[in-house]
C-alpha cells in the first residue's frame, strides 16, 4: 500500500473548519494499523512479505500526518493574515459589485466581521464579501506626477551647476 503526495488534502478555505478532529485522526491511524496487522496475519507463509515494506508504509503514513499538520498550520496562518489585512481596511474607500455582478457601488468600510467564508465588510449598512470588492482606496486620476525641480543636464558640467544662480 503506497500513499502518493498528491493524495494529501488541501484546505481551500482558510476560515472553514475542514480539518479533521483529533478523534478522526486517531481513527485513521487505528484503521491503518488494523489493515497492516491483517496483511501480516493473512500473508502467504511460503512467501512472506518483506518487513522493510511495512516499515516504509508506516513511514509514509507518518510523513502524511506531518504534511497534514503543516497544511493545517499554513491554513491557519492564511486565515490570520486575511483577518489582519481586512481589519486594516476599515475606514478605506472601496468600490464593489452587487451579487448580481452588474451594479457597482462605492463607499467607506465601516466594520469587518468574519464568517466561515472569510471577511465580510460593513459599508453603509450593506454587507459586502471580500470577493465582491473591485478596488480599495481612491482611484488614481491618471495624471502623471510632476517633478518638484527640473535641472537641465549638461555633459560638460558634471556638477550640474551651470544655469544656477550663485
Amino acid at each position: 500500500m503506497s500513499i502518493s503526495a498528491t493524495e494529501a488534502l488541501t484546505q481551500s478555505n482558510a476560515f472553514a473548519s475542514a480539518t479533521p478532529s483529533a478523534t478522526e485522526a486517531q481513527e485513521d491511524k487505528q484503521m491503518f494499523l488494523e489493515l497492516m496487522v491483517a496483511q501480516l496475519r493473512y500473508q502467504d507463509p511460503l512467501n512472506p512479505t518483506d518487513s522493510g515494506e511495512f516499515l516504509a508504509q508506516s513511514a509514509q503514513f507518518t510523513a502524511l500526518e506531518k504534511m497534514q499538520d503543516v497544511a493545517d498550520g499554513v491554513g491557519a496562518l492564511l486565515g490570520t493574515q486575511m483577518a489582519f489585512g481586512a481589519g486594516a481596511m476599515v475606514g478605506k474607500p472601496v468600490s464593489w459589485v452587487d451579487a448580481d455582478g452588474v451594479t457597482t457601488h462605492t463607499g467607506t468600510i465601516d466594520n469587518v466581521t468574519f464568517g466561515a467564508e472569510g471577511p465580510v465588510f460593513g459599508i453603509g449598512g450593506v454587507e459586502v464579501k471580500l470577493a465582491q470588492l473591485l478596488s480599495v482606496g481612491s482611484p488614481s486620476t491618471g495624471t502623471p506626477a510632476t517633478p518638484t525641480e527640473s535641472v537641465p543636464t549638461d555633459p560638460t558640467d558634471p556638477a550640474g551647476t551651470a544655469g544656477t544662480a550663485a
